[in-house]
């Protein structure tokens, strides 16, 4: 199901620029900012690519403000990441195909509207609807009657999902298009949360300070500067904040950020750059935070090029893998807050989850010889030079596509086989991806939705699915998750999913980097900072001193 489809997250790693000077003015220091539990948390963001729509928002930076303002019917335990019901008073259902749910009384959105079932289904209709453009649309395309609001071509003969039907204030029925046993885990992912009547009466003021049933609620919003979100009172959920809000700071480079937080001029920063791990222990001592998250990197490739997408092209990116000294990469640039890629999903799954120490196994090797045999055997680099593009408003990207590019460029003798190929900030970046415009491989993160191995691999490989940037498609591939998403018995599906994700490894349809560990640091006025399994961190729980 397009997990965070796209959902996932694409992770940005970018983030913020405002002069210290600036900063003072928009928030004003520590003292003007509360103390205990009315003190604001100063934290650095990085400017959403797309406005702030639930069903609109498949990136980290514009993740993080929707998890302060909304919540749906599930929400993932930040320790465990387990689908922990929210407003779903209970989700039943016979068949693993219709789902009956029932909303939790007593939930209002922060305008003071109470939240229901049609809240739910207006907004899931929204989203799904294709002239609404909505890039996390395919969220919804296990639904019955998403072919007719959101066809591959032509107009759409429907404005709203046939499976979709109200049935009462606080019950609607869902009804799947196929069997999805675990359809109920993929709720907590924000394109699912309700929104408010405003939200289509007043749209662009909505989009101006938006409005959503969060612990938090926005108090003012400049795009590119900072959002600041002030506590809710009137929430009513068990993780009520135990702060008096979050100001959302805008950065172009992580680095000035970084440099903010050590002078005192912020509280976080929840991605600690490359270039600041030497230091970060020195100038942090025990306010660094190095955890395990369910985040992969990966180089994607433009298959819409036929260049890339030759019948022979398997081996040619499998000998790029298999160029990549992941082990020095990760060790000398990253400090140990990468691990090298076993697989294409993340550690955080566990094995029961699906993770694999041994899926990709040669394929993920360095081993030069090999890599330039393979190829030279798969055509060669088409043009004989490949450009690995990136996001250039952070400086941690440059040092490892450098360092890629260096590994690549020894192992096949030809100091000119690779070479970064910067694009000014992410979101530019971003929109040159989603426009297909892509010569060569580019920068891919992906943080997991939900913790299940399909949130890993449909979004980005399935035929169709919004966060297949590089257009890759295997009828195979397509054919095994389809019978996965079917499976009853979850241990089943799991495996499954491991034969579509061996499709994946014999065509390298993306080459697995390494994955990511949460990182991030703060300041001595705040405490009880941790990072979820998606590398988020737990606003609500943080405390000003």
């Amino acid at each position: 199901m397009r997990g965070a489809v796209h959902a996932s997250r694409i992770v940005a790693a970018t983030v913020v620029t405002l002069a210290a000077a600036t900063l003072t003015a928009c928030g004003g220091g520590a003292q003007d900012l509360g103390s205990g539990s009315d003190g604001v948390v100063r934290s650095s963001w990085g400017d959403p690519q797309n406005p702030l729509e639930p069903a609109n928002t498949n990136e980290v930076q514009g993740g993080k403000a929707l998890d302060l303002l909304f919540r749906g019917l599930k929400r993932y335990d930040p320790k465990t990441g387990r689908a922990d019901d929210m407003l779903a008073e209970k989700i039943e259902t016979t068949d693993s195909t219709t789902f009956f749910v029932t909303v939790k009384d007593g939930w209002t959105f922060s305008n003071g509207e109470k939240v229901t079932a049609r809240s739910f289904v207006d907004a899931w209709n929204y989203g799904a609807y294709l002239k609404n453009n909505q890039k996390n649309a395919y969220f919804f395309g296990y639904i019955e009657g998403y072919d007719q609001v959101h066809p591959a071509s032509g107009e759409p003969t429907a404005t709203t999902l046939s499976g979709l039907t109200v049935t009462g204030e606080r019950t609607f029925t869902v009804k799947l298009s196929q069997k999805f046993s675990t359809w109920p885990d993929t709720l907590g992912y924000n394109a699912f949360a309700p929104l408010p009547r405003t939200f289509y009466d007043d749209h662009a003021g909505w989009l101006a300070k938006p409005v959503g049933n969060g612990p938090y609620a926005v108090k003012s919003y400049v795009r590119g500067s900072q959002m600041s979100l002030r506590r809710w009172d009137g929430y009513p959920g068990p993780d009520k904040p135990v702060n008096g809000g979050v100001d959302l700071r805008v950065y172009t480079d992580n680095n000035t950020a970084y440099t903010d937080l050590v002078a005192g001029n912020l509280d976080l920063v929840d991605d600690v750059p490359a270039a600041q791990l030497r230091n970060v222990k020195k100038d942090l001592g025990d306010r660094y935070i190095n955890t395990p998250a369910g985040i992969i990197q990966t180089l994607a490739f433009p298959f819409y090029d036929e260049r890339w997408n030759t019948p022979q092209g398997n081996k040619m990116r499998t000998g790029l893998s298999m160029a990549i000294n992941r082990d020095e990469i990760t060790s000398r640039i990253f400090r140990g807050t990468r691990t090298p890629a076993k697989d294409w999903t993340s550690p955080v799954l566990g094995v029961q989850g699906g993770f694999s120490e041994t899926l990709c196994g040669a394929a993920c090797t360095y081993d030069p010889a090999r890599a330039k045999k393979l190829v030279a055997e798969g055509g060669g680099i088409p043009g004989g030079t490949m450009k690995i593009s990136y996001n250039a408003d952070t400086g941690s990207h440059k040092e490892w596509v450098d360092a890629v590019c260096n590994s690549i460029n020894n192992a096949l003798g030809n100091d000119r086989a690779c070479v970064g190929n910067p694009i000014g900030t992410f979101a530019d970046f971003r929109n040159q991806i989603t426009q297909s415009k892509m010569s060569g491989p580019f920068r891919a993160g992906w943080q997991m939705d939900y913790p299940l191995i399909q949130n890993f691999l449909q979004p980005l490989y399935y035929t169709g699915a919004s966060s297949n940037d590089g257009k890759w498609s295997n009828e195979d591939f397509d054919r095994l998750v389809d019978q996965a998403n079917a499976e009853s018995d979850p241990a089943q599906a799991v495996r499954t999913f491991q034969q579509a994700e061996e499709v994946v490894r014999d065509q390298m349809a993306a080459i697995p980097l390494w994955y990511q560990n949460g990182s991030a640091g703060y300041s001595p006025r705040v405490s009880n900072v941790a990072l979820n399994p998606f590398s988020v961190p737990v606003y609500n729980q943080i405390k000003v001193a």
